[in-house]
């Protein structure tokens, strides 16, 4: 079942590092996302909720099919969009629209990681850029929020980058890396610009069309 703004991709946007688009994400992306995310730990780990078992064992090849079919699951609902992020035509991390409330609320939450040896090429940006685009106008969004642990610079840029802005911090929010974390609340609303996220990064050399 086909929901507003999904399935569908987005892009592509060039940066320094490439061309990047969204796409859904895929069974057949096991083995690439496998081996980013279990080479990745030490990188990973510190901001991403806790969850089950090891790390070892939530990210073996073997673990993807179950987690895919449980986000394209979603998708077909209209709770999330899970996507991809591509660089020039390959897999190298996810960025996910989840949470999504309608009716009066009309926001969704969203977030990203992106494979450690591709860190500082834009590609992070551009990919939260396209996906609050495509928020807001395809899925019809009003607004978008993300939370980001104070300690996160390089997450907390990217985010600022975009136009996301602060609006206070959530005390002990959620179970990182072993115990309760501060978080920052970030949020972007649609009327944040008069044309789209993409075009800000244009307008700042920071991205082509």
């Amino acid at each position: 079942m086909s929901q507003p703004g999904w399935p569908a991709a987005a892009g592509p946007v060039t940066v320094a590092g490439g061309v990047v688009r969204l796409r859904p994400v895929r069974l057949r992306d096991a083995a690439t996302w496998s081996r980013y995310r279990l080479n990745d730990e030490d990188y990973l780990r510190p901001w991403e909720p806790s969850g089950p078992g090891t790390w070892e064992s939530r990210h073996r090849a073997t673990a993807w099919p179950s987690v895919c079919m449980n986000l394209r699951n979603a998708g077909r609902r209209g709770m999330m969009l899970p996507f991809a992020i591509e660089l020039d035509g390959q897999f190298c991390g996810q960025l996910t629209i989840g949470n999504v409330v309608r009716g009066p609320l009309c926001s969704a939450w969203i977030g990203y990681w992106v494979a450690r040896e591709l860190a500082g090429q834009g590609i992070a940006t551009a990919a939260l850029a396209m996906g609050v685009d495509h928020g807001f106008q395809a899925v019809g969004l009003h607004r978008l929020e993300a939370t980001v642990r104070p300690e996160n610079d390089a997450s907390k840029a990217v985010l600022r980058r975009v136009g996301f802005r602060d609006e206070g911090l959530l005390r002990r929010y959620l179970h990182v890396d072993g115990e309760w974390r501060d978080h920052h609340l970030v949020a972007i609303l649609v009327d944040d610009y008069p044309d789209s996220a993409v075009g800000r990064l244009v307008r700042q050399n920071r991205a082509q069309w």
